[in-house]
């Protein structure tokens, strides 16, 4: 054996230490792709790899390794199990042709306690590998939620989309039938109209919720009354379409707020939808009424459901959060907090005290400062 496989914390040996290692190590030799040990093996000895590579790897489900570091001339590997005196917490395998020293685990241990700047170097080591596997750990947590929020992104647009192109589809089958009268044809050619409208300012909030806010000096004054009212005409048909019933409980007050009448819309577009999702069978029915207090208009939007379950409660507004749909992640509700925050308001939600049911989601606008 040559000193050559000893380097890294062996260098420090004193020549008598280093001469009782050579005469305990044994060379060992793995074929590329073999296993050294597995996880669970017994801890029975460290490794110092003389000329090949090893990669180190934990076992996920029954088969899957996910490697999560590599070693190569030099490194020691194995150590934890030895000092721990416990069985192997990781996979290892040969990358490619190795050579290695092997000190078996008793021996090792006795040179530990002979040696306290040998002890000093393992200690420092494992502090530096601690280090290296946090970062690359947190990577990949990084990488992996990333990806998560990216695929239910991509779910949540999927799930905004298909209600609007299920309405596109069944009303062309109608409009396209030999039996439709032009009335029943031009009334369906608007619902097509409303859907794509629908899909569009879906988009644009979309990528409006990714951007900064419009500047309230930037924003018009417009009539919060004739805003709501001329919604509400929309609001009423879509709830029809639906089997269920739309009221209007009073009359939005008649002042004048500076908003974005298409973000807000969105708003309660995403509130009264997310209502009609709830609706029991054959008894839908939505509320909206509105309060005024002396520095905001609040608007409320209550439905006939089961209420807000306790597990969502406190993730209601949250990106990709579900409260009891059987499909979507709740990416509208995030969207209407940030569209309500942009305009300097602030958005909640509970549920219909007892006897009766429910929910009701309010948001309150900041009316215009006099004076």
């Amino acid at each position: 054996m040559t000193d050559s496989g000893f380097s890294g914390i062996f260098l420090e040996l004193d020549p008598p230490e280093l001469e009782a290692l050579r005469g305990i190590a044994q060379e060992r030799t793995f074929p590329a792709g073999a296993r050294i040990f597995s996880e669970n093996d017994p801890g029975d000895g460290v490794y110092v790899i003389r000329d090949g590579l090893v990669e180190i790897a934990h076992l996920i489900g029954d088969r899957a390794l996910c490697v999560f570091s590599k070693f190569g001339p030099g490194d020691i590997f194995g150590e934890m199990a030895v000092i721990e005196d416990r069985p192997r917490s990781a996979t290892t395998i040969a990358v490619k042709d190795t050579s290695a020293y092997f000190i078996p685990r008793a021996q090792m241990t006795a040179l530990l306690r002979r040696s306290p700047a040998l002890s000093f170097k393992l200690l420092q080591e494992i502090s530096r590998r601690l280090r290296d596997f946090n970062q690359h750990h947190l990577r990949e947590v990084i990488e992996a939620e990333r990806l998560v929020a990216l695929g239910n992104f991509a779910r949540s647009i999927v799930h905004d989309l298909k209600n609007p192109l299920t309405v596109i589809g069944m009303a062309s089958e109608i409009m396209a039938a030999p039996q439709s009268n032009p009335e029943r044809r031009k009334e369906y050619y608007d619902r097509v109209k409303r859907q794509i409208g629908a899909i569009t300012e879906l988009v644009g909030d979309i990528l409006d919720f990714t951007q900064a806010a419009t500047p309230q000096s930037q924003l018009a004054a417009i009539s919060y009354k004739e805003f709501i009212e001329d919604l509400a005409v929309q609001l009423r048909l879509e709830a029809e379409f639906r089997d269920a019933v739309l009221k209007v409980e009073n009359d939005p007050p008649a002042v004048e707020l500076k908003f974005d009448p298409r973000r807000l819309r969105r708003v309660i577009v995403n509130l009264t939808g997310n209502a009609l999702d709830m609706k029991p069978e054959g008894d839908g029915q939505v509320t909206v009424r509105f309060k005024q207090t002396q520095n905001e208009i609040i608007t409320e939007v209550q439905d006939n459901g089961p209420g807000i379950a306790p597990e969502i409660a406190g993730k209601l507004f949250q990106a990709f959060a579900t409260f009891g749909k059987e499909h979507g992640t709740g990416l509208g509700l995030s969207i209407c907090k940030k569209i309500v925050e942009d305009h300097g308001g602030r958005i909640w939600a509970h549920n219909v005290p007892a006897p009766d049911h429910g929910a009701i989601f309010s948001f309150a606008l900041p009316l215009p400062k006099t004076g």
